[in-house]
């Protein structure tokens, strides 16, 4: 069940390759997420200290959250990933030019997970083919539906 999406990271890049990755979170940041106060237009995922970490994800606080807590919304968070993915992912981000990208946050048995992607960034004029494409498929359902209920 997803919480949230990164639509815009679908419209900036073409996503290569997709990969589930676990969150290391705090109590109140969970709690806030199954709120769905969580934001994750501005975030990315970048290398450092031998782990990958989600950055600039905007988690906002709940009114009831603890009062001996200081929540940070922009915190950077940890991502659990198994050693071979690490590995495989660290020699495209470096070698390839490619960008890490959270696209989503779902829950998986329970706990909240993310949909991490490989990406590489869209230019302007492929931008507006996408759009092109996006139109043209949209259009062909309105002709087939119209001719559907014609006949």
């Amino acid at each position: 069940m997803s919480i949230i999406q990164n639509r815009k990271a679908f419209h900036d890049y073409f996503i290569e390759e997709e990969l589930e990755a676990g969150l290391v979170l705090e109590g109140w940041e969970v709690k806030a997420i199954r709120a769905g106060r969580v934001q994750l237009k501005e975030s990315y995922v970048d290398w450092k200290n031998g782990a990958f970490w989600l950055i600039g994800c905007h988690i906002t606080p709940l009114q009831s959250a603890s009062t001996h807590v200081n929540p940070d919304p922009v915190r950077p968070r940890k991502l659990l990933l198994s050693q071979a993915e690490i590995n495989r992912f660290i020699g495209k981000v470096e070698r390839a030019g490619y960008t890490m990208m959270a696209l989503d946050l779902h829950y998986s048995k329970g706990n909240v997970k993310a949909n991490v992607g490989l990406a590489k960034g869209k230019k302007l004029h492929d931008k507006r083919d996408t759009e092109k494409d996006r139109e043209w498929q949209r259009e062909k359902q309105r002709v087939m539906k119209s001719h559907r209920g014609a006949a």
